[in-house]
């Protein structure tokens, strides 16, 4: 499918999945992989919403990136991330399995979605920190509910409730968006259903063994070692063979 502008601009969606707080931490892990190669392309990354634990994991992070064929770099980075490792919760040395889910929406320019103000209902409420800790006494978060598709969006990243009410309206524009060109498809959101699944163990797109420092594509039956090097960003062998394979 043809696209217009150019796969300039993404919503990346990240949620933790199977294994609670050590699914928390890798979900971390993986913003962290993501903001890094973002950074080594050039592209400008921009946190819209998050959802931290008192540990420093993530029960979710969406981020806006922007830059020259981010789509196309990015776009089948979509799917569940198996971790296997020793977690640091884990006093007996066992190896857990635990999962994240990650989407890739490409990010529509003005007027590619147009929504109906009478579609939306909005909810207001007070911005929390680490561990749900209430950091805002004034209700500046906000959440946007898209009444016809139910789809619920939200942002809490800044104190100005405007700043929060854009960043949730770019979250669910790219949301629609993505309905629309299933439509086209026809497909109507199942791709994003494939995506995301229901981040289970089995539902897996790529394995991350930490005891045998490998990294699995299960896609393609890819492996690569040097799993630190790959979580502090250089991912460029793994979506360059992506691209080959899968394009």
């Amino acid at each position: 499918m043809s696209d217009n502008f150019k796969h300039n601009s993404v919503i990346l969606e990240i949620r933790a999945g199977a294994g609670g707080e050590e699914a928390a931490l890798f979900a971390y892990d993986l913003f962290r992989m993501y903001s890094k190669y973002a950074e080594r392309q050039g592209w400008k990354v921009r946190v819209l919403d998050s959802n931290q634990t008192e540990l420093g994991g993530l029960k979710q992070i969406v981020l806006q990136i922007k830059g020259k064929d981010v789509f196309e770099k990015l776009q089948y980075e979509g799917g569940v991330h198996r971790v296997q490792r020793v977690p640091k919760t884990e006093k007996g040395n066992r190896i857990h399995t635990s999962t994240v889910s990650v989407a890739v929406l490409k990010e529509p320019e003005q007027m590619q979605v147009k929504i109906n103000p009478s579609d939306i209902k909005m909810d207001f409420f007070k911005s929390s920190g680490h561990g749900g800790q209430n950091v805002n006494k004034r209700q500046t978060a906000i959440r946007i509910t898209h009444m016809p598709t139910h789809i619920a969006v939200s942002s809490q990243i800044s104190r100005n409730l405007e700043e929060n009410k854009k960043a949730a309206m770019a979250i669910l524009e790219a949301k629609l968006f993505k309905i629309s060109q299933d439509k086209i498809s026809s497909k109507i959101g199942e791709e994003r259903k494939t995506q995301i699944g229901q981040a289970q163990r089995a539902e897996k797109i790529r394995t991350y063994n930490f005891p045998q420092d490998r990294i699995t594509d299960h896609r393609i039956k890819k492996s690569w070692h040097n799993i630190d090097k790959i979580l502090d960003g250089d991912l460029n062998a793994i979506v360059n063979k992506l691209n080959k394979f899968l394009k």
